[in-house]
């Protein structure tokens, strides 16, 4: 019987290896291979000039504010400006400062529409890289060591199906 056990575990042992090794799983470090790609440096630099644009922008916008307000309250000081007309001059600064945190926003926009602009075609074509590779090597599944993401997975191993049969959808 004891012989008869262990003869049913080197076999049920043997039997799962040879499952496991019916699939092939592979890995790679995509910021390693992102930092050795001659277009995302050049992209990167594109995004960077494209934010210090957008920033010095902003920062004129706000010092010539800053410089309006200063303005204002000196005038307030010395007497050169009416109760009415402050309160007029306040309502215009009040509604410049209004468009300079639209502008902000707008530029994290058009910040992230840039990045995207500029990337996209890269992320393609890694992915189209890995598709490939996974393809003419056998693979089932291509993970990513540096974010734990599942970068390819062989259609015949989705259970999607399975799962929503399983709980009635």
């Amino acid at each position: 019987m004891k012989n008869f056990i262990q003869l049913f575990t080197v076999a049920c042992f043997c039997f799962l290896s040879l499952g496991l090794n019916a699939q092939k799983f592979g890995y790679i470090n995509s910021q390693e291979l992102i930092e050795q790609i001659p277009e995302v440096k050049e992209a990167t630099s594109n995004l960077e000039t494209y934010q210090n644009q957008l920033a010095k922008q902003g920062q004129d916008m706000l010092a010539k504010l800053q410089a309006k307000y200063q303005e204002l309250e000196r005038k307030q000081a010395n007497g050169e400006i009416s109760p009415k007309q402050l309160e007029t001059e306040a309502a215009k600064l009040k509604e410049e400062e209004t468009q300079l945190m639209a502008f902000e926003q707008s530029s994290q926009q058009k910040l992230l529409e840039k990045n995207n602009t500029l990337l996209a075609p890269i992320r393609d074509k890694i992915q189209a890289a890995i598709d490939d590779v996974a393809a003419e090597n056998g693979f089932t599944f291509i993970f990513d060591y540096s974010t734990g993401f599942v970068l390819y997975a062989d259609a015949s191993t989705d259970v999607s199906g399975l799962v929503k049969a399983k709980l009635g959808l």
